[in-house]
C-alpha cells in the first residue's frame, strides 16, 4: 500500500480532465462519512453517503445487528460503482464513504469506476467502538464492529490506488 506521504496530489489525479473518483473506506464508525464529507465540500466533489444505497433488506439487516454476508453485498457494491462512474456534472468528481472492506469488494468498485483511488481509515478498534456508541440515529449497531474487523481484508502492496489513513489524526 503507497505511504501517503508520496501519494499522487489532486492534479495528478484529474490529469486531462479526468473526474476525481474516490472511495473513503474502512469499518463502520471509522470516520469514513466525516472525512468524505470534508474533501467532498474542499475539492468541489459530490459525495455520495454508500450507506444510503444499501437495500431496504440490508439495512433491516443492520438494524437488527445481523451482519452482512457478500450475497448481501454484491448489488450494494454495484451501485456504488455505478454512482462512481456517472458523469460529474458541476463537480471535479465524485467521492463515496463505502466500506470496501474485501479486496473482491474493491475489485467489484474498480471494474465499474476505473482510476478509482481508495483511502482506508485505519486504526484503533477501541476508538473505533467509542465513536460508534456516541453517535446517533445509525442503524449500524456497534455489535457488529467485531464482524467488519473479522470481515475487513487489509489492503496489499499490490493495490497501488490505496492509501493508508491514521483514523485517529484530525480531519
Amino acid at each position: 500500500m503507497p505511504d501517503p506521504l508520496n501519494a499522487p496530489t489532486l492534479d495528478d489525479l484529474t490529469a486531462g480532465g479526468a473526474p476525481l473518483r474516490l472511495v473513503v473506506m474502512g469499518v463502520s464508525g471509522c470516520g469514513k462519512s466525516t472525512l468524505a464529507a470534508t474533501l467532498a465540500a474542499r475539492w468541489n466533489l459530490a459525495m455520495i453517503e454508500g450507506d444510503e444505497l444499501h437495500s431496504q433488506a440490508n439495512v433491516a439487516k443492520m438494524r437488527a445487528g445481523i451482519a452482512l454476508q457478500d450475497e448481501d453485498r454484491w448489488e450494494w457494491l454495484a451501485r456504488v460503482g455505478a454512482e462512481l462512474a456517472r458523469p460529474p456534472g458541476a463537480h471535479r468528481g465524485r467521492v463515496v464513504a463505502c466500506s470496501a472492506l474485501k479486496r473482491a469488494y474493491r475489485d467489484r468498485i474498480r471494474s465499474l469506476a476505473p482510476r478509482v483511488c481508495f483511502l482506508f481509515l485505519d486504526g484503533d478498534a477501541g476508538l473505533i467502538l467509542r465513536r460508534m456508541q456516541q453517535r446517533q440515529g445509525h442503524y449500524m449497531q456497534p455489535g457488529l464492529l467485531d464482524s467488519q474487523i473479522r470481515t475487513l481484508e487489509h489492503p496489499q502492496p499490490d493495490e497501488t490506488d490505496v492509501f493508508r489513513l491514521d483514523l485517529s489524526l484530525p480531519v
